[in-house]
């Protein structure tokens, strides 16, 4: 047989196309009609006819017995030859005209008998239903947890607003884990964002609270004496305190290794997480230090806490100790561009030189990197210990 002329598999591929799509299913659910799906064929030549009338013979048998009697597609024919090979009759077109011949070219009917569960017992849930017809073959992949789908998207709808936390569903054979496994369809099916918090708030649930730690100055007023607290953002502010000073430092083990300057107290800021710390409202006023890496990302934490603290003074975060340290420079995986508005003068000509890798390629210093006697020294000088 010669490999240019069509065969079944190239008529199923052709139709394939409209499965993979999910356009055959789509239209199947929603009863709607079968568009035909029609194929010229591509035949011997009259010359090749003469050439080798036995393999042509045998093509145009193989592609006859495709058909499996009309019930995968159909051929018209054409007659074609003259003079010196005679009249011959060959397939001209194929075509596909019907759900089912569809079905059983792709040989996927025992995947429609599952996706025809699937639509019955979504179609009293119109979101579920409407999420399937959107994403028929994802929802085919997901045939097994389909009910629990259901019934977990029932739980969640029906507990909107209500402020429990995502371990308390109860819905039949349904557990966080799943919940949180499925998440992604989850949040298509209600509506919400399918990012971990974004879900939870999207659908009035409780997310973990957000702790913020703090080590006070045993002279800062507190009823007793502690070296540390780790207290919810929200009840932080009812602490009413009035530090002289505050120090938010962007790694946790710098954190706790900074001296607590007296009267004053000691923030780990967590990066991007510190809008908690910038939003506390007894520091409006105090003044602030903040330090973190020297990169791009930890001049864009600086300028996300100047937004709720404009008094903030950044510290270890300047030109001097970035060249004290070139043998300790990495290289930063991902650069910030944005344009950062509330940097004082010097902090931004250093962002802008990073941007630009003006001082080498992606040059990042991470505090915990910088000499800790260096780091000491002027921590000591800028807070008066």
């Amino acid at each position: 047989m010669n490999d240019p002329w069509t065969t079944p598999e190239d008529i199923a591929a052709k139709v394939r196309r409209r499965w993979d799509d999910g356009t055959l299913l789509r239209a199947y659910a929603t009863n709607g009609d079968f568009e035909p799906v029609e194929l010229r064929v591509r035949a011997p030549r009259v010359s090749q006819i003469g050439d080798d009338i036995g393999a042509v013979r045998d093509w145009i048998a193989h592609l006859d017995a495709g058909r499996r009697d009309d019930r995968r597609y159909a051929l018209t024919w054409k007659e074609i030859g003259g003079r010196h090979v005679g009249r011959n009759r060959l397939p001209d077109r194929a075509i596909v005209t019907s759900f089912d011949q569809a079905w059983a070219l792709l040989g996927v009917t025992a995947s429609v008998r599952r996706f025809d569960a699937i639509l019955a017992m979504t179609r009293p849930y119109p979101s579920v239903h409407s999420w399937v017809l959107a994403n028929p073959h994802r929802g085919l992949e997901l045939s097994e947890d389909m009910a629990g789908l259901v019934a977990a998207y029932l739980w969640l709808d029906d507990h909107r607003h209500s402020a429990r936390y995502l371990r308390e569903i109860s819905a039949p054979g349904i557990d966080t884990k799943f919940a949180e496994r499925h998440r992604g369809v989850l949040a298509a099916m209600l509506g919400v964002s399918r990012t971990p918090s974004g879900f939870l708030a999207g659908l009035g649930l409780s997310t973990k609270p957000d702790l913020v730690r703090m080590r006070p100055s045993d002279s800062i007023g507190l009823a007793v004496p502690i070296t540390e607290l780790a207290v919810r953002s929200t009840e932080l502010d009812g602490l009413n305190l009035v530090p002289r000073i505050a120090i938010i430092v962007e790694n946790e083990i710098t954190y706790l290794s900074v001296d607590v300057p007296r009267d004053g107290v000691v923030l780990w800021g967590r990066g991007f997480d510190v809008d908690q710390v910038g939003r506390i409202p007894w520091l409006v006023g105090v003044r602030v230090l903040y330090w973190g890496d020297i990169d791009t990302h930890g001049f864009a934490i600086l300028d996300r806490l100047l937004a709720w603290l404009p008094q903030t003074e950044s510290i270890l975060m300047d030109r001097g100790t970035l060249l004290a340290h070139r043998d300790r420079w990495v290289s930063e995986d991902r650069p910030a561009k944005s344009s950062l508005r509330r940097l004082g003068v010097a902090e931004h000509d250093l962002y802008s030189d990073l941007v630009g890798d003006v001082l080498g390629e992606r040059v990042r210093l991470e505090q915990e990197r910088v000499d800790w006697e260096w780091a000491t020294a002027r921590l000591a000088n800028a807070v008066g210990l």
